[in-house]
């Protein structure tokens, strides 16, 4: 399934954006600029995470076949389509665009607040919702979507990416290697550490280092999440269980200054004009 396109803007309050735009042949990204471009997002989300990804939706998620939350209209969203169809997402929250007592999402999953209290002078940008249908999920769209978050990061000079990161399933001891492999090898430095809430917290440190097979263990990973990883990203401490997405949450926190430059001579540096 994917969602057909049409007119009728967004508010006002999305327009802000300078537009982060690129097509190769018929596969074309976007910053959704309509309503029916964000309920095309929407509505792919719903197809990947519910239908496919055994997701429990709630009532009104069914009868729309949307997945749809508070945070959507706040967000920019990310868009890849295949002619007049969206194939992938990614929903994109700046930090400017919280109002007074609003966390980020992913705040519900780990304790942000001593790092933004730490850093008050950085730019923060959540990464969420990212979703892609099953026969898109290329090398060739995962890096689109990259290029895409990157214009974006440069257009506002942003200089934190954070974000929930899933592993599929909820049995951690399914994920023993995987999570081992994240805490023993990109655990987040002291002064980038972000804890996950004690409430939700399940140990990340289930295999000892040297008994870990860290080989297999990465191959097991999403490549998403090794994507980050070697663009120079960390892992928060601690996993939290998503039993509604069925899902194993990693934070993950990218800053703009630990991304590996030779990165820069394909997606462009930083305080390069786009």
């Amino acid at each position: 399934m994917s969602q057909s396109l049409s007119t009728g803007h967004l508010p006002d309050a999305q327009n802000d954006v300078r537009p982060v735009g690129l097509q190769r042949g018929t596969i074309g990204l976007k910053i959704a600029e309509t309503a029916a471009e964000q309920e095309a997002c929407q509505a792919l989300r719903y197809k990947v995470f519910y239908e496919d990804g055994g997701a429990s939706a709630n009532a009104q998620a069914l009868a729309n076949k949307l997945d749809a939350d508070g945070y959507d209209d706040i967000c920019d969203h990310l868009l890849v389509t295949d002619g007049e169809h969206a194939v992938g997402t990614y929903r994109l929250l700046r930090q400017d665009r919280l109002g007074p007592g609003q966390d980020f999402y992913s705040q519900g999953e780990f304790d942000l607040a001593p790092l933004l209290a730490a850093k008050p002078d950085l730019r923060f940008l959540e990464l969420g919702r990212s979703c892609v249908l099953a026969e898109y999920r290329t090398k060739r769209i995962i890096e689109l979507l990259w290029q895409g978050i990157w214009d974006y990061v440069r257009a506002h000079q942003l200089d934190v990416m954070i974000g929930c990161a899933s592993l599929g399933g909820t049995d951690t001891s399914q994920l023993s290697h995987q999570l081992s492999y994240l805490h023993h090898h990109h655990l987040a430095p002291e002064d980038w550490r972000v804890v996950a809430h004690p409430e939700h917290c399940a140990s990340m440190d289930k295999v000892a280092a040297g008994e870990l097979d860290a080989k297999r263990a990465l191959k097991a990973i999403p490549p998403l999440v090794k994507g980050y990883l070697r663009l120079g990203g960390y892992v928060g401490e601690g996993a939290v269980i998503d039993y509604q997405f069925n899902t194993t949450d990693v934070l993950i926190i990218l800053p703009v200054s630990a991304i590996n430059p030779r990165y820069f001579a394909r997606f462009g540096a930083p305080g390069e004009p786009r």
